[in-house]
Parts: structure tokens; sequence; C-alpha cells
């Protein structure tokens, strides 16, 4: 029977799995994981001030930007409405706006245009504006791989003219590398998953053996390294916490 979820982690039948689909939880806490890695690069950590980057992040990117990805061209086929759908949006944005303000005199005014940046990146990508220019594998990975690293940081109030901001940069160009590479991987595996209804290949070896290749076959490779990398990255997240 074919696999009709629009990803390894979707699921169908019901509010409840519209809901699960639409925040898609393993690129959500794979994404958090980034402003965690960022915080704990710091040279003291705030367990304060990490929980509130948290929360912002999983307003404005787990919530409302994923709403907003949804209501663009509904990609996951769910059956919340539009109402809904920009309604969670605009309450999730402004949730993350609010958490931001209200940490500005706690870590300090360079989290300001970091706010800022955070709104254009999340409306610019997801309802592609500025003629889709945000609306890239590199925009993609710059705003939800590089971008939390940097806030995740800066929110802690660290001295800047340190060596642990060089870390930190560091982080988030890795930070920004892995997101590509999961934009990369998660592009052909949307493809099979929601536009080919059927695939049918034959591989044929040197030695004259073939072997047929349906959609599984070419989905497994794929979502077996998404699947890792959406586990991998959260540890290492827990692992730098764990150090402090």
């Amino acid at each position: 029977m074919t696999d009709d979820t629009p990803a390894f982690y979707g699921r169908r039948g019901g509010r409840r799995a519209d809901w699960w689909t639409v925040l898609h939880p393993p690129y959500t806490v794979w994404h958090l994981s980034y402003a965690v890695i960022g915080a704990a690069l710091a040279p003291r950590l705030s367990w304060a001030m990490l929980a509130a980057t948290a929360a912002a992040f999983f307003l404005g990117v787990g919530i409302c930007a994923h709403a907003l990805d949804e209501l663009h061209g509904r990609p996951l086929g769910t059956a919340i409405s539009d109402a809904t759908l920009w309604t969670v949006s605009v309450v999730g944005l402004a949730g993350a706006v609010v958490i931001g303000a209200i940490a500005v005199p706690h870590a300090g005014p360079l989290l300001v245009p970091g706010i800022a940046v955070g709104v254009v990146l999340v409306l610019g990508y997801n309802l592609e504006l500025f003629g889709g220019r945000l609306h890239t594998d590199l925009g993609f990975a710059a705003a939800w791989g590089g971008f939390p690293v940097v806030i995740g940081y800066v929110a802690q109030r660290p001295p800047l003219l340190h060596l642990p901001a060089l870390g930190a940069a560091a982080a988030a160009v890795a930070a920004t590398a892995l997101s590509l590479a999961q934009r990369r991987l998660s592009t052909p595996a949307r493809l099979i998953r929601r536009r080919l209804a059927a695939i049918d290949a034959t591989a044929v070896y040197p030695d004259g053996t073939s072997v047929t290749l349906d959609r599984a076959a070419l989905l497994a490779p794929i979502e077996g390294a998404l699947r890792a990398m959406s586990v991998a990255v959260p540890l290492v997240a827990v692992a730098l916490l764990l150090a402090h």
C-alpha cells in the first residue's frame, strides 16, 4: 500500500493529525536546537533567556512559519481552514515579537535588529515576498540554520570581542551548511511523496543483475538521512547544555 502522507512524519485522519503534520515536529525540534546550540556556546548561560529564546523560535518558526507555508498552496493537504491558519500565524509571530521585546532589557540592544530580521525572514521566506529572493535553498539555510544560532548566542548577552564569539560564528556557518543539506534532501523527498503517484524504474548492474526501483526504494535513503539528522542535531544541543 502506498504511503500517501506528505512527509515521513506526516499523519492522516482528523484535526490532531493535521496539526501534527503542519507543525513538522522533527524539523521544529531540529531548528530550535540551533538556537539552543548558540546559547550553549555563550560563556555564561541564562536558563531563563534560553527558555525565552526557545519559546520565541517555537512561535515564530514552529507555528507561524509552518502555518504560512501550509496557506501557500496547501502542500500538506490538511483540512485546517485558511482563517485558522492565518490566526495561528499572526498570534505566533506576535507572540515571538513580544517575547523578544521583553527580553531586550536582559539581552541588550543587539537583540532589537535580530527581532526585526526574524520577522522579515519569516514573512519574506514563507510568503515569498521580495520576488521570492529569500525563498531559496540558501535563504532557507540561513534563516532556519545560521540565524537561530546567532540569536541564541546574542540573547545570552556575551562579550562579542571574545573567543566564544568565534565559536558561535563557526557554529552558525555549520548550521547553515546542515540546513542546506536538509533542504537538498527534503526537496526531492517532497517531490516524490507529494507529486508522484508511482515510480517504475529498473537499475541494471554491470553483471546484468537488475533491481526494480519503486517510490519507497527512492525515498528510503533520503528520508533515512533526514531522520538521522533530525535526531543528531538535538543531541548535539543537549550535549552542549550538559557541558555547562
